[in-house]
């Protein structure tokens, strides 16, 4: 099987020999999004994201400032910050999904006469008929209701914006006012000493952090 890899866009100052941040697209913010689907998401709302070690809090404090408008029409902050339930094994975005084992799903079982009742053990007997309930229901989940019923392109954010993602995992919608105070706040003072550079990301650069 292939490996999925998604690009990122650093600029780099040559002079100082750093890179001052990246440009990403839907993919990238997706799967940054996403880690907080994870039970991760209540335990920083828990802890607080000032407490969190790390950049998590910070990926939590992008998700808090970011505009509605940016979102999926399907999505919602609290569904990210406050998950409810662990997110299905399908909805992990490009090569996290093929690394992610799946997760127990819902199962609810019925008699042969589909009698009104249902059970999440099929070895137990239908009160009306006395039959096993052994007949699979399949279980909609709230999300993949909403899913089904969406025709826009998946995920969290929207794919027609540009993000910037600093080296502590802030994400914030890319433009010309918000590259411009990124120059300022890095002191750049010479645009020429400025360098674009497209990388690669796969499962081990995220794993190892080598990017």
């Amino acid at each position: 099987m292939a490996t999925c890899k998604v690009s990122l866009k650093l600029l780099i100052d040559t002079k100082g020999n750093k890179v001052l941040f990246a440009e990403a697209g839907k993919d990238f913010v997706d799967f940054l999004f996403n880690i907080l689907s994870l039970p991760l998401g209540n335990v920083i709302n828990l802890l607080t994201k000032n407490s969190m070690v790390g950049s998590l809090g910070n990926v939590y404090e992008s998700i808090e400032t970011l505009s509605e408008a940016y979102l999926q029409p399907n999505q919602s902050k609290d569904a990210i910050l406050k998950p409810e339930t662990p997110a299905s094994a399908t909805s992990y975005p490009l090569f996290l999904s093929s690394t992610v084992k799946s997760v127990s799903v819902n199962k609810f079982y019925m008699c042969q006469y589909f009698h009104q009742n249902v059970a999440d053990d099929p070895r137990v007997t239908c009160p009306q008929c006395q039959y096993l309930m052994s007949v699979n229901v399949p279980y909609i989940s709230p999300a993949m209701a909403k899913e089904a019923l969406s025709n826009d392109e998946g995920g969290y954010v929207k794919g027609v914006v540009t993000y910037v993602v600093m080296d502590d995992l802030v994400v914030k919608p890319m433009s010309t006012t918000s590259i411009i105070t990124l120059l300022q706040k890095f002191n750049v003072k010479e645009i020429g000493a400025l360098e674009e550079r497209v990388v690669h990301l796969g499962m081990d650069e995220v794993c190892y952090g080598s990017f």
